[in-house]
């Protein structure tokens, strides 16, 4: 009997790699289903040499940001229509900024929905006849005077880079850090190669060994191999450590300084926690 594929698994494979949907579909089929096996599965095929688009946008709505006028925190938020012609609609942009500056109000960390969310997803319903919906929220915070923040949402509205700094580093400066989060291949993963997520870094190292050995090299040799190959990967997904896209020949550690510190970054996409 063969494996059932979900829609939304080829669509989200789609969307995260930029492969068509039938090589889509037929990696899910060969990985009975499962997601990252189909994934490292399109990687294998390509030779490892494709870049995955984890950050291209699936789905219609608008990422909205907000800082708070003693500069003490920041809020992003995600807000979600059905069309594309509804996200760009000048209502739909001044609820998603309203809905963040709102968010500045909750407490720090992740923000689940809220009266005044629902407030202004409840309009925008009425208002377009659209099922539109609150995705998600976060609030970084820091001490009045001692935290700046860098801001900026692409110009669809799809993508928004939220950074928080601290020392002496100008906002225009942030705001451009910001726009090399938002254009940088492959995407950072954290802020030093310590800061890469466990689950990525394994996944990371898994998939080499898995290449080396395939190619044919004793497992030993291949995982001495792969230790080279991952201080690279480190160097590649660390934002401090990532040429700057205006720069090339300087690093992002180099245009922060020596007196400043990058202490969170968040890059959010619509629709790419669908």
């Amino acid at each position: 009997m063969s494996q059932e594929i979900n829609a939304k698994d080829v669509m989200k494979l789609r969307n995260q790699t930029g492969l068509s949907m039938m090589e889509c579909k037929k990696a899910l089929a060969e990985a009975g289903g499962n997601f990252e096996k189909a994934e490292d599965i399109l990687r294998k095929a390509m030779k490892g040499k494709m870049d995955t688009k984890t950050d291209r946008p699936a789905g219609e709505g608008r990422i909205g940001i907000a800082v708070s006028p003693t500069g003490a925190a920041a809020a992003i938020v995600e807000v979600r229509a059905e069309t594309d012609f509804t996200a760009k609609n000048e209502k739909f942009v001044d609820a998603v900024n309203a809905v963040a500056k709102a968010a500045l109000g909750q407490h720090a960390g992740d923000v689940p929905v809220f009266a005044e969310a629902t407030k202004q997803v409840d309009e925008l319903r009425i208002s377009t006849g659209e099922n539109c919906s609150y995705a998600r929220g976060h609030k970084l915070a820091g001490a009045e005077g001692k935290s700046s923040f860098g801001t900026y949402v692409h110009h669809d509205g799809k993508t928004g880079v939220l950074i928080q700094a601290s020392g002496d580093v100008t906002e225009a400066t942030l705001r451009q850090i910001c726009m090399h989060v938002t254009a940088a291949v492959p995407t950072p993963k954290g802020i030093t190669p310590n800061d890469i997520p466990a689950n990525i870094v394994e996944r990371e190292r898994k998939f080499r060994i898995d290449q080396a050995i395939e190619s044919g090299k004793p497992k030993e040799i291949a995982e001495k191999m792969v230790e080279g190959g991952m201080r690279k990967f480190f160097e590649e997904v660390a934002l401090l450590e990532q040429p700057f896209v205006m720069d090339p020949t300087k690093k992002i550690k180099d245009i922060v300084g020596p007196k400043a510190q990058i202490v969170a970054f968040l890059r959010w996409a619509v629709g790419e926690q669908a």
